[in-house]
């Protein structure tokens, strides 16, 4: 994961390059040299409460990165404690999303849930060293005993029981003895601690929920705070890498691992996260979407959770670009959709075929064009690539262009079709518009020239300003085309004053019959293609059916957004 910045060795006599490295690889770099570890292991832990985003993109990224790069190993593991959210569903969103970003997560997926047992006997034995107790408190009586940080918390007047209650107690709440919220299970810390998640936190709790992978096994499930820490020792994690939200945990995820005698600690490393601006990652949010139908689910394509990206036909290479021009820091920071878009739009410029088709159709007649007649011409694939060769393409008599490029009154500097002017038809020949057509309520619904014959694209003897794309009418195909834009309203923010999200109303646009040329029918699920002067579009995996592809655009061809 280092970040392609390359300098001269500082104290070098050679002047040798040296990469230099971000501030987790210079930690990992210092407990390998000092013998802390011998080896490095880390894991992505998701919670199993709703798909995956761009900001946890980041994540798995980071962590298999840096397992690879020390020829470590990487877990893929689920914070399966909190059976109220989680579901087997999202759970397979997220598998399929880590092994889509290429995350090598070697061997099997673990859960937390595998380990219920050790955790249970852990919190016996933290019973048996007098550090932790079962409490009568309801939450709100604790929260509201914590204090806050200018004051002490109150003691549990539970804080002393003896070790052989604590022990008949915990037990009994493992056996389903009392409801939900009687009682908790709480470590024995320091209520007056200048940390408050030190202060006695709870550790247990009763919930007779039904979970995804243990069934109705147990009532009682740990808390995170006491779950992870004994997960990443269990797997002999090496270094823990999480998020600046948990940084003030950290004392307290050291004293799980301390108090429960793993020989092996493992390290907690605090990286910020990853914000884009006016998009929509929370989950509470993204699920309220989805419940209200304003998007088509959690692939929706004008969602940023990796499922959507995949279904729009971003990339993992772009998505991994995307991460390393953000950088790894301590240091929170947001990051402009523009550069997402910059690197999908650098990744498939040139992998993709420039294929021919009209958005928004108006009919182009040749008027003295052989009637019947028809020629093959060459056309490449990418002119930026010539190994990617060249396709034929049908040209005749009547062809489609896009609306766009005809005006009957031209403003200035307008160099595509109006009457008396003359263009390039792209790969194909000059053509000058001759008149128009238009129905009874004056729309132009066609538009009719004349072509020289001697002007083809290759053959060229005089030169005009205007080139526009076109599609010939007589073996193109109809097809349904999404363009998308920003899925908040940019302009107002992403939240009212209310809280709720200020969504632009244009977000989605769905054009019925574009017409394609004919090679794209048989696209199939995740082709992608550039869509001279369009833009890029894939082909959508939910909505196609054989020969009758849904394309969706990916990102248009111009970005505002400059590589520094």
């Amino acid at each position: 994961m280092s970040e392609d910045i390359k300098n001269t060795a500082p104290g070098t006599e050679t002047g040798a390059e040296s990469i230099s490295k971000n501030f987790i690889e210079r930690e990992i770099d210092k407990d390998l040299a000092e013998g802390v570890y011998d080896h490095v292991h880390t894991r992505f832990p998701p919670e199993p409460n709703g798909y995956l985003h761009i900001g946890h993109a980041k994540s798995i990224i980071l962590n298999s990165g840096i397992a690879k790069e020390y020829n470590g190993q990487f877990n893929l593991r689920f914070d399966d404690t909190n059976p109220v959210k989680e579901k087997t569903e999202y759970v397979n969103s997220i598998i399929e999303d880590v092994r889509w970003l290429g995350a090598d997560f070697r061997g099997e997926v673990l859960f937390a849930s595998n380990y219920f047992e050790e955790m249970y006997d852990k919190a016996v034995m933290l019973i048996k060293k007098g550090k932790a107790y079962v409490s009568d408190l309801s939450a709100e009586e604790i929260r509201a005993t914590r204090g806050d940080f200018r004051t002490p918390g109150t003691e549990d007047p539970s804080r002393e029981r003896s070790v052989e209650e604590n022990l008949r107690l915990f037990e009994e709440m493992k056996n389903g003895v009392y409801a939900d919220g009687e009682k908790v299970l709480r470590a024995k810390i320091d209520m007056a601690s200048g940390n408050i998640n030190m202060r006695d936190p709870v550790i247990y709790r009763i919930a007779r929920l039904t979970h995804h992978n243990t069934g109705d096994r147990w009532c009682i499930y740990p808390m995170y705070d006491f779950a992870h820490p004994i997960e990443d020792a269990v797997e002999g994690i090496t270094h823990s890498l999480c998020t600046l939200e948990f940084e003030d945990h950290r004392p307290l995820y050291d004293w799980v691992v301390r108090e429960c005698e793993y020989s092996e600690p493992p390290r907690q490393i605090e990286f910020a996260k990853m914000y884009l601006t006016n998009v929509v990652t929370g989950k509470r949010y993204i699920k309220k979407l989805v419940e209200d139908k304003v998007v088509d689910g959690w692939d929706d394509p004008r969602l940023v959770t990796i499922a959507a990206l995949r279904r729009r036909g971003y990339t993992p290479e772009s998505i991994r670009k995307f991460v390393e021009l953000a950088g790894i820091s301590k240091a929170d920071s947001s990051c402009e959709l523009d550069m997402l878009e910059y690197c999908i739009r650098d990744d498939l410029k040139l992998k993709k075929p420039r294929m021919l088709a009209v958005l928004h159709p108006l009919k182009l007649i040749i008027d003295n064009y052989p009637e019947g007649e028809t020629e093959l011409l060459d056309m490449p694939n990418n002119l930026e690539v010539p190994e990617m060769g060249s396709r034929k393409v049908t040209f005749g008599r009547e062809l489609w262009i896009e609306q766009e490029d005809f005006m009957e009154v031209p403003p200035h500097k307008y160099f595509r079709l109006f009457p008396g002017n003359e263009v390039r038809l792209m790969g194909a020949y000059y053509v000058k518009c001759t008149g128009f057509d238009k129905d009874d309520e004056g729309n132009i619904i066609a538009v009719h020239g004349e072509y020289d014959r001697t002007q083809k694209t290759g053959q060229e003897t005089r030169k005009v300003k205007g080139t526009i794309h076109w599609v010939y009418a007589g073996d193109c195909f109809d097809a349904t085309v999404r363009l998308y834009e920003n899925l908040v309203d940019e302009e107002k923010g992403k939240l009212s004053e209310d809280g709720t999200l200020n969504l632009n109303p244009n977000s989605l646009t769905v054009l019925e019959n574009c017409k394609l040329e004919s090679s794209l029918k048989d696209a199939a699920a995740f082709d992608s293609f550039q869509f001279v002067r369009n833009g890029f579009f894939n082909v959508d995996c939910r909505d196609s059916s054989e020969g009758r592809p849904v394309f969706n655009r990916i990102v248009g061809l111009k970005s505002s957004f400059k590589l520094k």
